[in-house]
């Protein structure tokens, strides 16, 4: 762990506000306003402090037990199948996994391997970075306290198929305020080492409020899902408890699948997101 992080670590064993306050100076470069915030990230730091710690946060933020507050809204069907889940490393049977899978940790982010064909892979690799991963305290990093206490378990999940062999499935990141999705997040191109973003209104307009966006030739879009107005009812379900989350989904052969629900984008330190629209979207965030 490098000195920033060590730090920052300390700081949330002390106390979640301290570090908030300290790492919200570090990115900005300008003062945390926790009585009165305005910007987005500022209310999500808010948030950390005064919502966060709560039950239904910590169940949401454990991509194991999410399945059921899923389930609890009649939407078990847009699950991806579990193949597996473990408490250890070691409770995995290699060679009893498909050829095409993913496995995760269940809580924080970006502890996933997924896996387009087994035979290329490294067990002891893929073991060794499941086992490093699963030593991490994610919610110490940026005070994220909905994975405090977040039983830690691997997961083994189907893999998605994309349009083609070497494609990955488009990821469709809808961000919902008090309950009302408001801009969808398109996520293409993962297999190419440099996704693009692209923001979209609820009417399927083009919304430049982010970098690739901004930079999109004019008249540019995408295609719009065939059940885009089913997305939205299921992020509207979804979404319906919080003040804010992010609601991920996957299409598939125009199945919707569910991916996650997000509270603190970026850990809440999007420093690459426009001011304008950290701005925006703290006027959306009503707290």
């Amino acid at each position: 762990m490098n000195i920033k992080r060590h730090f920052k670590s300390f700081l949330t064993r002390i106390s979640p506000k301290l570090n908030v306050k300290f790492s919200y100076r570090y990115y900005y470069k300008r003062t945390l306003n926790l009585k009165a915030p305005k910007y987005f990230d500022e209310k999500i730091q808010w948030l950390k402090i005064n919502e966060y710690h709560k039950d239904i946060y910590t169940q949401c933020a454990d991509k194991l037990k999410v399945r059921d507050f899923v389930k609890s809204k009649g939407l078990e069907h847009i699950l991806n199948k579990n193949i597996g889940v473990y408490k250890t490393v070691d409770e995995i049977d290699w060679e009893s996994l498909p050829n095409k899978f993913v496995l995760k940790w269940n809580f924080g982010n970006g502890f996933n391997i997924i896996c387009q064909d087994k035979s290329k892979m490294n067990k002891d690799e893929v073991f060794s970075q499941l086992k490093k991963w699963g030593k991490t305290k994610s919610h110490l990093i940026h005070a994220e306290m909905q994975y405090k206490n977040i039983p830690k378990r691997i997961i083994c999940e189907e893999f998605l198929q994309g349009k083609s062999e070497d494609v990955l499935p488009e990821d469709f990141k809808v961000y919902c305020f008090n309950g009302e999705p408001k801009y969808i997040l398109v996520c293409g191109g993962r297999e190419k080492g440099r996704p693009k973003f692209y923001f979209f209104d609820v009417n399927w307009n083009l919304a430049r409020i982010n970098n690739d966006s901004v930079n999109a030739p004019e008249g540019f879009t995408l295609p719009k899902p065939n059940n885009f107005d089913e997305l939205m009812v299921y992020a509207s379900k979804l979404s319906e408890d919080f003040k804010f989350v992010r609601v991920d989904f996957y299409i598939v052969d125009n199945t919707i699948f569910f991916g996650e629900l997000t509270f603190s984008p970026s850990g809440g330190f999007d420093v690459h997101r426009l001011e304008e629209t950290d701005l925006l979207f703290g006027k959306l965030l009503k707290i």
